[in-house]
């Protein structure tokens, strides 16, 4: 027993010195693994070995976005303004636009001094800077803050509130880092842009996104073309740029949705361009004119007026003694081409008269009774504060969501209608009190709150005298004939 306890015992000992040999070569071999010593395994060691030391000679992601924000934001600059206005919107030319602004001031009593701030870009060396006309307008005082937080007094050269811009000039001892004016036209959806500015007064910030939409109309003015991006943009990015992959200016951020995210937009710099010569040399912008109210032509219209395709503008109305009635063009006849290029709607012709010089004789395709003639039409100045003509009509009344005109027995035969005076129907607001009554394009107002009403002057008279009734009693004539429509506020 004793040798079978004893010779136990050895076999015990042996195990033992076994044992620990085994644990303290397992244990230095986890500190060398896990002491992170640039240990190289030799010739046919394991793959993993090999992979933990190419990692740690990697060089660190850069994002292609990094070598842009530090070659643009020199350009970038900060804008302070000081005004006396008084309480009420920050967007004092569009009192019922429903897009956030970029002036972030509370509101204060009457006619006190506040300040507001905004983004620019320099697009000279010489200190000429582009920014938005909303930012500067009825500024007392302008200072500009450079990316290396130097301040200058800043001068106002130009202004044009229709496209809400503005040219501005400092001077500075240096030529200073200046932005590449690009080409918007060639923008496609879904292209990167970086938009740069202060936004909430936070300096030289960047924001990266894409070309969500181009050509959007937001009710800003005469002149909407907007490029639509999903880059961030807040209060204080109004006037900033929006910069293409290629480093070139592509649009000025403008304006964005009240409680939107995603969503902002901005003038294209092809806008802007023509503008600049003439806001550095007058001060501000002369555009051409025609003297025509116009809307587009829907599908109802064309119908109703036996043209092949929905397209081209319906004038609703000629000045007399202006340029168009000089030509000879008539209520009713549809403009499908200004000075050789095609008009496709009520926002396309605006433009196209605005950019053609003054003075300029531009051949005018119209569709009169189905035939299509040309005229010729000697190109006027529009005068600075001219908002009616060569603008598609306007709402009678947002509250209802009627777009109207005055019915006359010529557009009354043209339109084929039993009626010959009252508020022509052109448009309606979708889910407003009006379409939700179910009024439709072409049909005629013929009462108000019952009544009589001949023209839109006297519609909006008739709603003015309802003041804030929750109601309105309609008297249309449709093609059903005449019905009483119930307005609901």
């Amino acid at each position: 027993m004793l040798r079978k306890f004893g010779h136990n015992l050895n076999s015990r000992r042996f195990g033992v010195k076994t044992l620990s040999l085994v644990a303290v070569s397992l244990f230095f071999a986890g500190l060398l693994v896990s002491s992170g010593l640039n240990w190289t395994a030799p010739a046919g060691a394991e793959h993993p070995v090999a992979v933990v030391q190419a990692s740690a000679d990697q060089q660190p992601v850069t994002s292609p976005f990094t070598a842009l924000a530090k070659e643009l934001t020199p350009a970038v600059v900060n804008i302070k303004v000081t005004k006396v206005e008084k309480t009420g919107s920050p967007f004092p030319n569009m009192p019922q636009n429903p897009f956030g602004g970029f002036f972030n001031h509370p509101q204060i009593p009457e006619n006190r001094p506040v300040q507001g701030a905004g983004s620019g870009v320099i697009i000279n060396s010489n200190g000429t800077i582009l920014t938005n006309n909303h930012v500067v307008e009825g500024a007392k005082e302008v200072t500009v803050t450079l990316a290396d937080k130097q301040e200058l007094k800043a001068e106002i050269v130009g202004r044009d509130p229709k496209t809400d811009l503005a040219v501005l000039k400092i001077s500075a001892t240096k030529n200073l880092p200046a932005a590449n004016l690009g080409n918007s036209d060639q923008l496609q959806v879904g292209d990167w842009v970086l938009a740069v500015g202060n936004p909430f007064g936070l300096n030289s910030t960047v924001t990266s996104g894409i070309v969500s939409a181009k050509g959007r109309v937001i009710g800003a003015g005469p002149y909407d073309d907007f490029i639509q991006t999903d880059a961030s943009i807040n209060p204080g990015n109004s006037g900033g740029p929006l910069f293409n992959m290629k480093g070139e200016v592509v649009g000025i951020n403008t304006a964005i949705i009240s409680g939107g995210q995603g969503i902002g937009f901005a003038i294209p710099v092809n806008t802007a361009r023509p503008l600049i010569p003439q806001l550095l040399e007058k001060g501000k912008v002369t555009r051409g004119y025609l003297g025509v109210n116009i809307q587009t032509v829907t599908t109802e219209l064309a119908s109703a007026l036996k043209l092949q395709d929905a397209k081209g503008v319906l004038v609703a109305d000629v000045i007399s003694g202006a340029p168009a009635d000089k030509a000879g063009i008539k209520r009713g006849d549809v403009i499908v081409a200004f000075d050789g290029k095609p008009v496709q709607d009520s926002h396309e012709l605006p433009a196209l008269v605005a950019a053609t010089p003054v003075g300029k004789e531009a051949p005018v395709t119209v569709v009169r009774d189905g035939k299509e003639q040309q005229v010729l039409v000697k190109v006027a100045a529009l005068d600075s504060d001219e908002t009616a003509s060569d603008e598609p009509r306007q709402p009678a009344q947002g509250k209802w969501g009627l777009q109207l005109q005055d019915l006359n027995s010529q557009l009354a035969k043209q339109l084929g209608l039993k009626v010959d005076q009252g508020a022509l129907v052109v448009g309606v607001q979708s889910g407003s009190p009006a379409d939700e009554a179910a009024i439709q394009q072409g049909d005629v107002i013929l009462e108000v709150n019952r009544e009589p009403v001949k023209s839109v002057k006297e519609v909006k008279e008739m709603i003015a005298k309802a003041g804030d009734k929750d109601s309105l009693l309609l008297l249309v004539q449709s093609e059903q004939g005449k019905h009483y429509v119930v307005l609901k506020g």
